[in-house]
């Protein structure tokens, strides 16, 4: 049997048979639409817990879709949106920012490893000019990418001075939770000590690239009070946008067995232990070094043109890539080119171990030479 060295993306990985069982399940006899039924109650309540508190849940199909109704809400179309030169915001979904914030103003930050520094978020809201705080731009937010878009991860006093940082100068704070199991799971911490507890808002919480079918939701922390405002926006949002699932128990269902016994987690620390190990195996291939430390399932790593060529020779798939964001020891030089590697939660060990020989493969060429 051929052994896949498919490492292009984690949103390439079929479905987890738990989750693909509890839509099997859905499927059964009638329910409300549009999120009144069973299965939906059920998962508000089960994020709720998960988060510690009252939460309001609106699930759809993509984290595009997330983040578009979270941004709306916290920045409205014209307002100002803070975030990581090379966040998904700012890059794949790019499109995304144009129709829901077509007048919005957009910076882009530099931050080594892909993380910003509340020092820098702070001294930019700061200085920003009159017409950027103006009564036109009086929504603001800053996004975070947690786990971020360079493989790394904000600890939960990190979150919580970037969000002072933020809120000194009026400005909310989003989470692009693509892979905020991962990083969850990395940090082994409470998914409430980096999202409202350390001053996050709105969190576009990711299932679809953790084993789920297509379901992610944007969370809301605050539906009673301060987010009461930007709930019946993102509700609205969704309805006109064509994010409302009528069948929506088939989302709910996800992410009912997701959260249930700790599924999401297990997926995720699955998919970052594969990820460790093939990091420390590419570190051990001569020539090839991390550009960013590994930290939840994607590993960065600059190869030699030869590596590269050898280990597509024999199958292998992943994607080349450009950043801004390494240190300047760790960017790649003349002969050499940047990679991402991506690990899932169906990835297995001998998944790693057939790239990790292909790679070896091509030294070992070199050397016989």
């Amino acid at each position: 049997m051929t052994i896949s060295l498919d490492f292009a993306s984690d949103n390439w990985a079929g479905v987890s048979p738990l989750v693909m069982e509890a839509v099997a399940q859905a499927n059964g006899g009638l329910a409300p639409a549009y999120g009144g039924d069973e299965i939906s109650r059920r998962v508000e309540a089960r994020f709720s817990d998960l988060f510690e508190r009252d939460v309001a849940v609106i699930p759809v199909p993509t984290g595009t879709a997330a983040n578009g109704l979270a941004l709306d809400a916290l920045a409205r179309r014209d307002g100002l949106i803070v975030g990581h030169e090379e966040a998904h915001i700012f890059t794949k979904e790019a499109g995304a920012r144009a129709f829901f914030n077509d007048h919005a103003r957009l910076i882009k930050m530099h931050g080594l490893d892909g993380k910003l520094s509340p020092q820098a978020v702070d001294d930019l809201l700061g200085g920003l000019s009159p017409a950027d705080r103006s009564p036109v731009r009086r929504h603001a937010a800053l996004s975070l990418t947690q786990g971020g878009d360079c493989g790394t991860v904000y600890a939960a006093d990190e979150v919580a001075a970037l969000s002072h940082a933020a809120k000194k100068h009026d400005v909310h704070v989003h989470m692009d939770g693509a892979r905020f199991a991962n990083a969850v799971a990395s940090l082994g911490c409470a998914p409430a000590d980096i999202t409202w507890r350390a001053g996050v808002d709105i969190l576009s919480f990711g299932a679809t690239k953790n084993g789920g079918l297509g379901a992610d939701a944007v969370v809301i922390f605050d539906p009673a009070g301060a987010g009461a405002e930007w709930l019946h926006r993102a509700r609205e949002a969704c309805d006109w946008f064509g994010y409302l699932a009528s069948k929506s128990r088939f989302v709910a269902a996800q992410f009912d067995a997701m959260l249930a016994d700790g599924h999401w987690l297990d997926l995720a620390r699955r998919a970052n232990a594969m990820a460790e190990r093939l990091a420390v195996g590419l570190e051990a291939v001569p020539g090839v070094r991390l550009a960013f430390p590994r930290q939840i399932n994607e590993v960065f790593a600059v190869l030699p043109q030869a590596v590269d060529a050898t280990m597509r020779a024999k199958g292998a798939r992943y994607h080349p890539w450009t950043t801004k964001s390494s240190a300047p020891d760790r960017a790649p030089r003349d002969g050499e080119g940047l990679f991402r590697f991506v690990a899932s939660f169906e990835t297995n060990a001998e998944n790693v171990d057939a790239l990790l020989a292909a790679a070896s493969s091509a030294t070992s060429a070199e050397a016989a030479e």
